[in-house]
């Protein structure tokens, strides 16, 4: 039990390495520094959320020890009672037949409070082995957040990560730079930049007639960069793999709702050729345009 339990010593050691990183560590860019302070912040508080979650398992685990021990006492003095009682029954059966009954009755009294607290035992046990578990799981997610703080720390910084991404992708280089976007998007996923990351790895699955990993990075884009400048594309070339993919109601409907939402654009343009083509009216209630 003293095994798995936290040190304060171990907590108080962790938030100054904690402090003293972010004293060390050089402000990253616009993205990155709220990624940062995000990151700090939830690491900060999952510290003190766990400070005060082993004050008070401390002082139940303790409540639920000394209660364990009371009752294994307990049953311990009801077994030596019924070791003697049954002695006495023994002895006594040929003495007094009329208190054998009388003795039976109290056996079976202090056989049935066994069970009681053999009972009481078994919830007890059940509660401390809780308890273990979601100590061992707060040491589970404190350890995630330290190892996802110390990625962070050794990434590069977002606009190297991000232009050597983009330099390697225009190279034709799809393998490097799909990995260069994947770190961009885990890295700093809340900067401007991550939906252009989605919409290029989408490109690379899209080239690679990976038509459904190229419809959940456009989705990606659309559904948490809808202001971002490559909104308008990703729409539309989640419409090209859908219709790809043989999807084709699904598709024409991307390319109807990209036109209504971008209707001035290059890629409005584009959607309205391929609705052309596919013979298919740019509104569902065929209104000529």
């Amino acid at each position: 039990m003293n095994k798995q339990r936290f040190p304060q010593v171990f907590i108080l050691a962790l938030a100054g390495a904690v402090a003293l990183w972010v004293a060390l560590t050089p402000a990253p860019a616009d993205g990155a520094n709220k990624d940062m302070v995000q990151l700090q912040t939830q690491v900060q508080q999952l510290q003190d959320s766990m400070t005060q979650m082993k004050q008070g398992f401390d002082e139940r685990m303790g409540v639920m020890k000394n209660l364990l021990e009371q009752n294994t006492d307990a049953s311990n003095k009801t077994t030596a009672a019924i070791t003697s009682l049954q002695a006495s029954l023994e002895k006594q059966q040929g003495e007094a037949g009329g208190r054998t009954d009388q003795l039976s009755g109290q056996i079976q009294a202090l056989n049935d409070t066994m069970d009681e607290l053999k009972v009481r035992l078994s919830k007890v046990s059940k509660q401390l082995e809780d308890m273990q578990s979601a100590q061992q799981s707060m040491a589970a997610n404190q350890q995630a957040a330290q190892a996802q703080q110390q990625a962070l720390a050794q990434a590069p910084p977002p606009d190297v990560l991000y232009a050597n991404a983009l330099r390697d992708y225009n190279a034709g280089k799809n393998d490097l730079a799909t990995q260069e976007f994947t770190d961009y998007v885990k890295f700093y996923p809340n900067t401007d930049l991550a939906g252009n990351s989605y919409f290029y790895m989408a490109e690379i699955a899209y080239r690679a007639a990976n038509y459904p990993l190229a419809v959940q990075d456009y989705d990606q884009v659309l559904q948490n960069f809808p202001s971002g400048n490559k909104a308008a594309s990703a729409q539309l070339k989640k419409g090209f793999a859908l219709i790809e993919m043989g999807k084709k109601d699904e598709g024409v409907q991307e390319l109807r709702h990209l036109i209504q939402r971008y209707p001035k654009t290059n890629e409005a343009t584009q959607a309205r050729d391929r609705l052309r083509k596919l013979g298919a009216p740019v509104t569902a209630k065929s209104i000529p345009e």
